[in-house]
Parts: C-alpha cells; structure tokens; sequence
C-alpha cells in the first residue's frame, strides 16, 4: 500500500493534517499516523477520503494512477445488470 499518496495528495491541495483529521473525525495525532504507515486506516475512512478528494481508493492505496474515480457505483444503482 502507497501511503506516500496520502500525504501528496494533501500536500497538492494545500490542506494541513489536522484539516483531514477534521474530516475523518480522528485527532490530528492519529492521521499523522496514518501518513506514516504505523496504524492502517479503516475502510471506512479510506472511502471518505475517495469522496473528499473525488478519487478511487485504488488511487489512494497506489494500486493505480489514475486519479479519476470510477464513473458509476453498481452499489448505488437501483436497477440490477444482468450479465
């Protein structure tokens, strides 16, 4: 996992950590550690960070980098695709 990304991606929206601290509800300590690799993210929060910043998790852990989000949720959509 590229936890590197966290912190560039803050950095290249000039925030500071205790502003993503703020959005993710966590004291600024703990997003520092978060940036640093020494506790691991929850899900939960890694999804809030995808919507705060309009990309995919995948981008955030370094998977890809493509830093567009995917175009659609199938979780969202109310009609179901059969393949």
């Amino acid at each position: 996992m590229n936890i590197q990304r966290l912190k560039e991606i803050r950095e290249d929206r000039d925030l500071r950590q205790k502003d993503i601290a703020r959005i993710l509800k966590v004291p600024q300590q703990n997003y520092s550690r978060y940036e640093l690799g020494i506790v691991k993210m929850s899900i939960e929060k890694y999804v809030a960070l995808a919507k705060y910043y309009n990309v995919s998790i995948d981008y955030l852990v370094g998977l890809t980098d493509e830093i567009r989000p995917y175009p659609y949720s199938i979780i969202n959509k109310k009609e179901v695709i059969h393949a």
